[in-house]
């Protein structure tokens, strides 16, 4: 049986340069951290600021309402939006992976956590919500329906995504450890597209490293927008596992410094705006 309860979409997830992905980078910097509500001109004055139109804005949030995440309350000529419980949890979730995320695994101990699951082509949704949540959740493919990831210990938030996909009945877990047969860097290599990672890595630094910025509230959220892609493209392997040009750490760092610099600024334009 399947889950009711909406998905985002790959992009959205990753934070998709569109109204609906900075639409979220907001909701969960901001509304989510004060009384979990936003005003509409207060989310339309700041994607206008980050050069999206106000008719853009109002489909972001219809389509956001419609699937789930938000709910409308009128006051007098004004619109409040509400986060759903569901929303709150996504946006915690993803709040707390985002914000922890700070590259390579540590202390690995040579275990692999091993999915092998086989869905129908033509169950869309499943293959969608598989590639989405277990990309979020480190892993990379093998192809045939083999994922394969250095995270054992989230075996239990891979068994939930198989029950959400309706796949669970149909799914094989190992944690395995690997013998010296065959180039582990060659399986790495094809399981994630690491040089791909570490190329948006380096346009990050370029991007972030001047702090000449005039704007906090736009500023903090181009990059939190920025950086929730990273969870969900760098598996966070071990420093063994990756190329020896390798940039995370060095973003994360500037992530870390970045955020902690814009926030009390940010927040405080966010609620001037945000007032009732």
């Amino acid at each position: 049986m399947t889950s009711s309860q909406p998905t985002l979409s790959r992009r959205d997830a990753a934070g998709a340069p569109s109204a609906r992905g900075l639409l979220f980078t907001v909701l969960g910097e901001f509304a989510l951290v004060d009384d979990h509500t936003a005003w509409t001109s207060a989310l339309i004055e700041v994607l206008t600021q980050l050069g999206v139109d106000q008719k853009a804005t109002r489909q972001a949030l219809m389509r956001t309402a419609a699937d789930g995440w938000l709910t409308a309350e009128r006051v007098g000529r004004r619109t409040r939006w509400h986060l759903t419980p569901t929303a709150e949890r996504m946006l915690t979730d993803g709040a707390q992976r985002i914000y922890s995320f700070t590259g390579p695994a540590q202390d690995w101990d040579g275990r692999w956590l091993l999915v092998s699951v086989r869905v129908p082509e033509s169950d869309r949704r499943a293959r969608h919500l598989l590639r989405t949540r277990l990309g979020w959740a480190g892993f990379g493919s093998l192809g045939a329906g083999l994922w394969i990831s250095t995270h054992p210990d989230r075996e239990a938030e891979v068994t939930e995504v198989l029950r959400e996909a309706g796949v669970a009945g149909d799914a094989h877990l190992f944690v395995a450890t690997r013998p010296g047969v065959g180039d582990v860097r060659a399986m790495v290599r094809q399981a994630w597209d690491l040089v791909a990672v570490e190329a948006l890595y380096e346009n990050f630094i370029e991007d972030f490293g001047d702090q000449a910025r005039t704007d906090p509230l736009t500023s903090q959220v181009e990059l939190v927008h920025a950086w929730r892609r990273f969870p969900a493209i760098d598996p966070a392997l071990p420093r063994e596992l990756l190329p020896a040009r390798w940039s995370g750490v060095e973003a994360a760092r500037l992530f870390t410094h970045r955020h902690n610099a814009w926030a009390p600024a940010a927040r405080k334009a966010w609620r001037a705006l945000n007032s009732p």
